[in-house]
C-alpha cells in the first residue's frame, strides 16, 4: 500500500503545524479540518490513510471558535470531529457548518464504546462515523462523502440554473402580450395542455391550473362556428408538419385571437405545439373599419359616377338635340344663301359651309364621347370600335379593335367598360409614344375580359404609385365596382399591358381561371 505525504497542522496558542510524510502517489490534496484536542491523534489518522486516489492535508482546530474561524478563511473539503476528544460536541459543529449553509461532510471519528453517542451524532446529521480500531476505512468515506457533496453542489448548481431559466420563463410570459402555451396530441388524436402561461387569464379568462393537463375549457372558449376550423387546423398541422396558423371568435363573438406554431413529433408518435396566441381584437376591429370605411368610399364613388354619367347624358342630349338642330339649320341657311350669291363671294360662302361641318363632326364627336347612343342601341362591342375609329382619327396612331360576337351585358357593366377603354386610350395619346393600339374583348369563362396593349414605352411600377395617377386608380375602382380583377404591367415585347376581367353577369363572382402568367403569354 501507498501513503501520500500528510501535513498536519494544530491550531494551538503554543503549538506549530505538525507535519508527518508518507510516499506520495498523487497530487489531489484533500483539505481536511479536525476538531480534536490531541493532536497526536492527528498524527493516528495520518498514519490509517490508506490510499492511492488523494493525500490529506489535516489541520487541527480544538473547538467551535477555532473551526468557525477556519471556515471563515477558506474552503474545505471535510470535517473530521473526534468524539470525546474535541473541544465541542458534534451538534456544535453540525451547527457551525449549518450556520454558514456549507455542506462540508462532517465525519466521526470514535471509540468502539462510544457507538450509541455515534449513531446518535448520525441521526442529527453527520455522515459518517469511522471508529478508531477500522481506521482503514477513513480515506474512503472520506473520499466517498467529498463526491457525493460535489454530487450534491452540482445538483444545487443545476436547480438553481433551473429556477433562474423557469424565473426568465415566466417573467417573459407575463410580459408577454398573449397566451405561451405547450399543446400535445396524443396518438389517439385528444389534446392536452402541457404548459399554459399566465396571459391565460387574460386572454381567455381561464387560470393556468383549468388549462393544464386538458383542452375541454380552452375549445369551450372559442366560438362554436369558429371550433371546428380550429380542429381542422391543428389536425392539419399534426399530419402534414406545417405551422400552425389560425384565427378565430371567443366565445363571446367580439373577441379575436391568433394562434400561431411549428408543431414537433416525438418518436412515440405524439405531437407538440409550443408557441403563442395572442389577442387581435383590436387589429380585427380596424379591419372591419377599414372595410367599412372603403365600402362607404365606393359607395361614394359609385354615387359620384353615376351623377356624373347623369350629366354627361344631359349635355351629350343638349348638344345633340339643341346645338345639333342648330348646326343643321345654319348649314341649310348657308347652302341656300350660297346659290344666291355672285360667283366672286360664292367661295367665303363654300368656306362656311366646311366649316359647318366641322363644327357638326366636333359636336357629333364630343356627344359620343359623352354618352356614344351606339353604346346603348348596338351594344358594347360596336361602342369600342367606334371609339377606336375616333382615337386612330384624332391622334394618328392605328387603333384595332377585336371583339368576340354575341357579348351582351347590362348597361352599367357595359357602360363601365366603355370608359375603361376611354381612358387607357386617353392614357396612350398622353403617355405611351406608341404607334399601334390593340383592344380586344372577348368572353373567356364566364368571364369578360378586355385586354388593351400598345407598343409605346411601357409603364414602370412608379408610374403606377403616383399620388396623381387618378386615371388608373379610376380603371381600378370601376373594377373592383363590377367584383372583377385588374393588372398592368410592361408586355414582353415592349410597351403596356392592361388586363382585366370581370363577371359576365353583374353580381356574380370572378371564376378563376388560368395563372396570370400563362394569360399573358396567350395574349394576342
Amino acid at each position: 500500500m501507498h501513503h501520500a505525504p500528510v501535513l498536519i497542522e494544530c491550531t494551538f496558542t503554543c503549538s506549530k503545524p505538525i507535519t508527518v510524510s508518507v510516499q506520495p502517489v498523487q497530487d489531489a490534496t484533500l483539505q481536511l479540518l479536525v476538531v480534536c484536542t490531541v493532536p497526536a491523534m492527528a498524527e493516528q489518522l495520518a498514519t490509517g490513510w490508506h490510499s492511492e486516489n488523494s493525500r490529506p492535508a489535516f489541520q487541527i482546530v480544538p473547538g467551535v471558535a477555532q473551526l468557525r474561524a477556519q471556515l471563515r478563511e477558506k474552503r474545505w473539503d471535510a470535517v473530521l470531529h473526534w468524539l470525546n476528544h474535541a473541544g465541542s460536541t458534534p451538534a456544535s459543529s453540525l451547527k457551525t457548518l449549518r450556520d454558514r449553509n456549507l455542506d462540508t461532510p462532517l465525519i466521526l471519528i470514535a471509540d468502539p464504546v462510544d457507538q450509541r453517542t455515534a449513531i446518535k451524532a448520525l441521526s442529527a446529521g453527520a455522515h459518517d462515523v469511522v471508529f478508531i480500531d477500522r481506521l482503514a476505512r477513513l480515506a474512503p468515506a472520506v473520499e466517498r462523502e467529498v463526491r457525493e457533496a460535489s454530487h450534491r453542489a452540482d445538483h444545487r448548481a443545476a436547480l438553481e440554473m433551473l429556477h433562474d431559466s423557469e424565473a426568465r420563463l415566466r417573467a417573459l410570459t407575463s410580459n408577454l402580450p398573449g397566451l405561451v402555451f405547450n399543446l400535445q396530441r396524443d396518438v389517439g388524436g385528444g389534446y392536452r395542455f402541457l404548459y399554459a402561461g399566465e396571459g391565460s387569464l387574460r386572454l381567455l379568462g381561464l387560470k393556468q391550473h383549468e388549462l393544464r393537463g386538458t383542452t375541454r375549457r380552452f375549445f369551450d372558449a372559442i366560438h362554436t362556428d369558429d371550433r371546428a376550423r380550429l380542429v381542422e387546423a391543428l389536425e392539419s398541422s399534426a399530419h402534414t408538419g406545417n405551422a400552425l396558423i389560425w384565427e378565430g371568435r371567443l366565445k363571446n363573438g367580439i373577441n379575436w385571437i391568433d394562434m400561431r406554431s411549428m408543431p414537433h413529433r416525438n418518436d412515440e408518435g405524439t405531437v407538440q405545439w409550443t408557441g403563442i396566441a395572442t389577442d387581435i381584437s383590436q387589429s380585427k376591429q380596424t379591419e372591419a373599419e377599414l372595410r367599412e370605411s372603403r365600402a362607404q368610399l365606393a359607395a361614394l364613388s359609385s354615387h359620384l359616377e353615376a351623377a356624373k354619367e347623369e350629366e354627361r347624358e344631359r349635355i351629350a342630349r343638349d348638344i345633340h338635340d339643341e346645338l345639333g338642330s342648330i348646326l343643321v339649320r345654319l348649314k341649310i341657311e348657308a347652302t341656300l344663301l350660297a346659290s344666291k350669291l355672285s360667283p366672286d363671294i360664292s367661295p367665303k360662302a363654300r368656306s362656311i359651309e366646311n366649316l359647318l361641318d366641322q363644327a357638326m363632326g366636333t359636336a357629333s364627336r364630343v356627344a359620343r364621347q359623352l354618352r356614344p347612343g351606339i353604346l346603348k342601341e348596338f351594344g358594347l362591342p360596336a361602342a369600342i370600335e367606334c371609339q377606336a375609329d375616333d382615337f386612330a382619327h384624332s391622334t394618328g396612331i392605328p387603333c384595332k379593335a377585336q371583339c368576340d360576337d354575341g357579348i351582351e351585358l347590362d348597361s352599367d357593366t357595359s357602360l363601365a367598360l366603355f370608359r375603361i377603354v376611354q381612358e387607357a386610350l386617353t392614357n396612350v395619346a398622353k403617355h405611351a409614344h406608341a404607334s399601334l393600339v390593340v383592344v380586344r374583348l372577348r368572353r373567356e369563362h364566364g368571364n369578360i375580359a378586355l385586354e388593351i396593349r400598345d407598343n409605346g414605352r411601357g409603364i414602370a411600377e412608379h408610374d403606377m404609385d403616383k399620388p396623381r395617377s387618378f386615371g388608373l386608380r379610376g380603371i381600378r375602382e370601376r373594377v373592383q365596382s363590377l367584383n372583377g380583377g385588374f393588372h398592368i404591367a410592361t408586355a414582353e415585347q415592349g410597351g403596356a399591358l392592361l388586363i382585366l376581367k370581370v363577371p359576365a353577369r353583374r353580381g356574380d363572382d370572378l371564376t378563376l381561371t388560368e395563372p396570370e402568367e400563362v394569360f399573358q403569354q396567350d395574349l394576342f
